[in-house]
């Protein structure tokens, strides 16, 4: 558990004392040295005073990779209601025969066959009961403007779940699943969806046994997927995460599919009411409001998704990339239209509140997919110790991974003097490895950190490395 009185210090210390720019530890030297070489590592490492121990590249801009999203996180906790049923909750209503299904940026709305809570099953039985024949079935996910990706997403991430695409009206993480089983060998394996996409399968089941190697495919805007690879004969069924092009379509024909389930006819087709992005959705082009649009019939189901804060710990525990950027996007709909410039100008706002310098950063998106984002680690440090003295500081801190004890740090720090005392966010992208929070020293000192690596040469990584700096400021600590 995180000491609530090291926490209180931080809060009642911040920024009392000045910066000093300090040189590091021969071992933390030694330790960040056996990074791969070319790999650019910045470390600003503070005590509870602001007190700088370690400031290594300290104003250096790099990419933070999903550090990104304790900023996404933390503007959530600043500006949405966390406690409490979240009211962002889909909706469904009849307009004439159809139905139209509206999603208001609620990431957790599920079609699962074992769902319990946030369930679409409850919906198409609500239509069900008002109704036995219906016509088109809508997914409309006009509520935030239809940006899908974010600037500066690779486009190799679009087929797979860490970068499927981002809409206010989401279903089951925007992902389906292909389940994939072996034939006999030389021969294709066989791979089953359910019906939503035609599957190109090009790949050979081979002798031998362990896991499949298997690569998905998808153009833009296309219903193929390509599956190209290998499944050893031996091996067990598996699966395929394979993201959504358009998930507010793949929400509407869940929903069709689940109320021919529960006995209604749907005579017409699956359609979709996407808002384009325009104008108005860009704050350096803003002019005058659009004129209001006409009155929509009456909500005949709302769906009442658990407190926004468990989604919250899910986000930054688990570093799920579709939340965070849906985050961004609701942040940016509080006094905006929902855009990604709205969300970057809140989190932009926080980040002024925060004492934060506007050229130590720069986001693209939520969730650090984009390799247009930017930030300093001093900034990042700043940011970590101003979110300390907020009122939601502590809950926010609660969302962080823990070293050696769950989320994405689960298997680092385990054996180490840092098992349990390191609380913060995890960060991986393409020649990218990153970690900021907080740390108990050996003297029983929290220490707020930010380490970020960019420039990682080839498939390698400076987790390592960053791992063992953070162990060796600890310990002379």
């Amino acid at each position: 558990m995180i000491r609530t009185d090291l926490l209180h210090a931080i809060a009642l210390t911040f920024l009392a004392a000045p910066p000093v720019r300090a040189e590091p530890d021969p071992a933390v030297a030694a330790a960040l040295a056996t990074a791969a070489p070319g790999t650019r590592i910045g470390l600003v490492v503070v005590d509870e005073g602001g007190r700088e121990i370690v400031a290594i590249r300290p104003d250096e801009r790099f990419m933070p990779a999903s550090n990104t999203k304790m900023f996404t996180t933390a503007a959530a906790f600043a500006m949405l209601p966390t406690a409490g049923p979240d009211d962002a909750g889909a909706t469904v209503r009849l307009e004439g025969r159809d139905v139209v299904l509206t999603g208001r940026g609620d990431a957790r709305l599920s079609s699962a066959a074992d769902c319990r809570t946030d369930c679409l099953v409850d919906l198409a039985r609500a239509v069900a009961r008002r109704t036995r024949v219906v016509g088109d079935v809508v997914g409309d996910d006009s509520a935030f403007p239809d940006e899908r990706w974010p600037a500066g997403m690779s486009w190799n991430n679009m087929a797979g779940r860490y970068g499927t695409a981002i809409s206010a009206l989401t279903i089951d993480d925007n992902v389906l699943t292909l389940v994939v089983r072996p034939g006999a060998a030389g021969a294709a394996p066989t791979i089953l969806g359910d019906g939503y996409h035609r599957i190109e399968n090009r790949a050979v089941t081979v002798l031998g046994a362990g896991k499949a190697s298997l690569d998905v495919a998808r153009l833009p805007g296309g219903d193929v997927l390509r599956v190209e690879g290998t499944v050893p004969v031996d091996a067990a069924p598996d699966t395929l995460l394979v993201g959504l092009d358009d998930p507010a379509h793949r929400a509407a024909w869940r929903l069709a599919a689940l109320l021919r389930a529960e006995g209604v006819r749907v005579t017409g087709r699956v359609v979709v009411r996407h808002r384009p992005i325009g104008p108005s959705d860009d704050l350096r082009m803003r002019g005058p409001a659009p004129p209001p649009r006409p009155p929509a019939p009456a909500v005949l189901a709302r769906l009442v998704p658990p407190p926004l804060a468990e989604d919250l710990r899910v986000t930054n525990k688990l570093s799920q990339n579709l939340h965070a950027d849906l985050l961004l996007r609701r942040v940016g709909a509080v006094g905006g239209t929902g855009s990604v410039a709205d969300g970057r100008a809140a989190v932009g706002a926080m980040l002024d509140r925060a004492g934060v310098a506007r050229g130590a950063y720069d986001f693209a998106d939520g969730s650090g997919m984009s390799s247009y984002n930017r930030v300093s680690p001093r900034a990042t440090v700043r940011f970590l110790r101003w979110a300390g003295t907020q009122p939601w500081g502590e809950a926010w801190r609660a969302t962080l991974p823990v070293g050696g004890v769950d989320g994405t740090l689960t298997r680092r720090f385990l054996g180490t003097a840092l098992a349990g005392k390191v609380f913060a966010k995890t960060g991986t992208l393409n020649a990218t490895n990153a970690l900021s929070g907080h740390m108990i020293a050996a003297s029983g000192r929290m220490l707020t950190f930010s380490a970020l690596a960019n420039d990682v040469p080839g498939d390698g990584s400076a987790t390592a490395a960053i791992d063992a700096a953070l162990v060796a400021v600890a310990a002379a600590n």
